[in-house]
């Protein structure tokens, strides 16, 4: 990741935000945001060095985070199910809550007004291969390649996914009525 620990303490206080931003956004839930943040700041301390392809130390902390959240995931189901009670999450990926507990200062709230309410909740529901391939592409920035890398899948993937989450966007809104009430047919 960073040559040295150095480095990574220097970067951290930038890419903090962004880092606990991106929690949040995939786990749902402030705390979790939290909690993952703090493992993946911890397991980035771990590996310090150089990181595969020159990779940028943003994208190299999403990686962590979100195997960190899969594993995290993958436990709790296995657990749930060595519990004998119905897993809650659907194959989709589990169901995101939006405004839950105290606010991050560094974060603002998607839900704040009524055209993000919408967006976050056509987001919400697309399947979660697609939902987390939007938002590594389209709201943190990646590039299909540094996406594909964070996902571990090939880079024909997270375009494909990205393309049908773009579509099923716009399907949701072009079937939906503008302010004016009106429908509108593109």
């Amino acid at each position: 990741m960073l040559a040295t620990t150095t480095e990574l303490a220097g970067s951290l206080t930038d890419l903090l935000p962004r880092l606990w931003a991106f929690a949040w956004r995939i786990t749902g839930d402030r705390l979790e945001a939290e909690e993952l943040t703090q493992k993946t700041c911890l397991c980035a301390r771990k590996h310090v060095g150089p990181g595969p392809h020159r990779m940028r130390p943003l994208c190299r902390l999403y990686t962590i985070a979100y195997r960190i959240w899969s594993d995290d995931l993958r436990s709790r189901s296995t657990r749930e199910r060595a519990n004998a009670t119905p897993l809650a999450d659907s194959p989709a990926g589990p169901p995101v809550q939006r405004g839950q507990h105290g606010a991050h200062p560094a974060a603002p709230d998607p839900s704040s007004d009524a055209l993000s309410q919408r967006i976050v909740a056509a987001v919400d529901q697309l399947p979660h291969a697609q939902r987390i391939a939007m938002l590594l592409v389209a709201i943190e920035a990646l590039s299909y390649a540094e996406a594909a890398h964070v996902l571990d899948v090939p880079v024909h993937t997270v375009m494909s996914r990205v393309a049908r989450a773009r579509q099923a966007l716009g399907r949701t809104f072009a079937a939906q009525p503008d302010r004016c009430g009106k429908h509108t047919v593109r």
